[in-house]
Formats: structure tokens, C-alpha cells, sequence
């Protein structure tokens, strides 16, 4: 995904990606990093992950992300269409699911120290795929 952003003191190459103009795979795995973090002691979220190392957790939305931002496409060449409703189906992803999501993502982007155009790109980004994971409005089941 192209976007067109020629960041300050980043060469006159108007087709820079995203991915590119943030600092490539690095700043993706430190996000990822950053944000699983969070989930690591979040008692709605961790539970959502069936391994209990989230390793390969941390895998997948390195390579997703990368992917949309214009990097590598090894997480369609591995896992094929992304299709994130369809693999966040099974689980309970409710607004409380949603917003602590949120908040461990927030949490993580601010540790990038992106320019504030990426950050809002970024940022809006998560906002909205967030947003489209809601699959049920139940409250979370007790443990």
C-alpha cells in the first residue's frame, strides 16, 4: 500500500510506503512487542490467545501488519487472505474486548515516537479495525 508520504529529510521518492517511511519491520515488532506487553496481564484478552506463549500471537500481527502498511507480503504467503472478521469469530470480542484492545494499542504506539501524520495514520487505522472485530455486544463471561 502506497501512500504517497514523503516524509521530511526522507529522499524526494514520492512512492514511499508507510511501512517504509516508519521505519520498516524494526518499528513494526517493537509495536507488537509494545502492545503484547499489555495483553500478556489482561485477564479478558490473554484468554483469547490459546498458546500459552504468545510468540506466534506476535508473529501474525507483525506480518499483517507489515503486509497492509506495504511491506512484505509473507503473511498472505503463509496464511493466506487476511480475513480478520472470519479468524476473530470464535472469539467473545465485545466493546470492553475492543476498548482494552484499544488501550494496550495506544500504549504501544506511543512508544514508536512516530511524526504525528503517521501516528494519526496509524492510529486511525486501529481505531477502525478495532472497531469492525465487535462481534457481540454480551457482556464478557466471568472466569
Amino acid at each position: 500500500m502506497s501512500l504517497g508520504i514523503r516524509p521530511a529529510g526522507h529522499g524526494e521518492n514520492p512512492s514511499i510506503t508507510f511501512y517504509e517511511a516508519v521505519g520498516g519491520h524494526d518499528t513494526f515488532v517493537k509495536l507488537v512487542d509494545a502492545f503484547y506487553r499489555g495483553v500478556e496481564d489482561d485477564p479478558v484478552l490473554k484468554p483469547m490467545y490459546p498458546e500459552e506463549d504468545l510468540g506466534p500471537a506476535k508473529e501474525r500481527l507483525t506480518l499483517f501488519l507489515e503486509q497492509y502498511w506495504g511491506g512484505p507480503t509473507t503473511y498472505s504467503e503463509n496464511r493466506g487472505h487476511p480475513r480478520l472478521r472470519m479468524r476473530h469469530a470464535p472469539f467473545h470480542v465485545n466493546p470492553d474486548a475492543r476498548d482494552r484492545w484499544l488501550r494496550h494499542m495506544r500504549a504501544a504506539v506511543d512508544e514508536l515516537g512516530l511524526s504525528p501524520l503517521h501516528e494519526a495514520t496509524l492510529w486511525d487505522y486501529l481505531q477502525r479495525a478495532a472497531m469492525a472485530m465487535v462481534n457481540t455486544f454480551e457482556p464478557t463471561p466471568e472466569p
